[in-house]
């Protein structure tokens, strides 16, 4: 999923939710703070003990993308200290973008002091303990041991790595807009296209971990082209925003596509692909809410279009909302891993 470019901190206020019209969704509550993990509540859900966390243990949570890469120390209550965005830089390849990573992550560490206690890392792809699979926008991204890398750099024991939008849903069950609603959905529009399902408070990873993958799902028969990602995704609308001759990629052919003209067809004909394998997602899962993540969703455009054809196939449309931390989902979701991980260790 992408992040913008700015930086953040823990003085940084984000947005809040919104639906697909701009107004607070009714039954979404506000999170207890923006960047904050409600650890009491892990820690309830868990059966760990109030001071499982010493008070001067920090946690570490880094999301790479195929734009961006986002890495953020947290204090043993799941507040961020101290945050920062970089770009991936993927035509470089992967290990330059793990190794900057790290680098950026022992800065940050340094920054905030503390004892580093257990990390949690967000990545593309569906990982495994030997490398990680469907993780095409970054060239050797499928050689990586992230785990085994950031043990070694920063050596620490307790590491979780997830899916980055699994890590996203993981962050809207906990402190997000799906605290209350079963089952949910988290649509991440971001570099690429995927999907997590939300039920039980748990996320739904399926037997590879690879549930939610619907950027290969099929809009034709002609080979790797005809697949969801390649029609509608920030990397596609980019492209599709060079061919009207837009500099500024997937946000300049939005801000185009806002009077009626060619540019709107066409991003009208790439979203209702992407809203007919929406649909189906609803249809199977029937989720009480919709939440999108990435930085392609930040547009209202995108999302009131996207709402029309909701509203158009659906016999019992669910809401329709804007993450309360678009842009940071992912990296929130890697800290609540890492304070998972150390407020239950048996799970490291």
């Amino acid at each position: 999923m992408t992040v913008r470019s700015h930086p953040t901190s823990s003085e940084q206020r984000l947005p809040g939710p919104e639906t697909s019209d701009g107004s607070h969704p009714r039954h979404a509550p506000a999170p207890p703070h923006p960047g904050v993990v409600d650890l009491d509540g892990v820690r309830r859900m868990s059966g760990a003990a109030p001071d499982a966390v010493a008070a001067s243990g920090r946690l570490l949570g880094i999301d790479f993308g195929g734009t961006k890469m986002a890495v953020g120390v947290a204090d043993h209550s799941g507040r961020l200290l101290v945050a920062k965005r970089v770009a991936t830089q993927a035509e470089r390849g992967a290990r330059q973008a793990l190794d900057r990573a790290l680098e950026l992550a022992a800065e940050l560490l340094a920054r905030a002091g503390g004892e580093l206690t257990a990390a949690g890392i967000a990545s593309p792809g569906v990982i495994r303990p030997d490398g990680i699979d469907l993780a095409p926008n970054v060239p050797g991204w499928e050689g990586l041991r992230l785990a085994d890398a950031v043990r070694e750099r920063l050596g620490v024991a307790q590491v979780a790595v997830a899916n980055d939008l699994n890590a996203a849903a993981l962050a809207e069950l906990r402190i997000g807009l799906l605290r209350d609603a079963d089952p949910g959905l988290v649509v991440g529009l971001g570099t690429g296209v995927a999907a997590a399902v939300t039920t039980q408070g748990t996320v739904l990873s399926g037997q590879r971990g690879a549930a939610g993958e619907i950027g290969y799902a099929v809009t034709g028969w002609s080979g790797p082209e005809s697949m969801l990602e390649r029609v509608f995704s920030g990397g596609a609308l980019d492209r599709l925003a060079a061919t009207f001759g837009l500099t500024g990629g997937a946000a300049a052919l939005c801000a185009e596509a806002a009077r009626p003209g060619p540019a709107r067809e066409a991003l009208r004909a790439r979203l209702d692909e992407f809203a007919r394998h929406l649909v189906t997602c609803c249809l199977l899962i029937d989720p009480r809410r919709v939440v999108l993540v990435g930085g392609v969703a930040g547009n209202p455009l995108v999302r009131e279009l996207l709402a029309e054809r909701l509203t158009e196939a659906l016999p019992y449309r669910p809401e329709l909302v804007l993450s309360g931390f678009p842009d940071d989902a992912a990296l929130l979701g890697a800290v609540t891993m890492a304070a998972e991980l150390v407020s239950t260790p048996d799970r490291g």
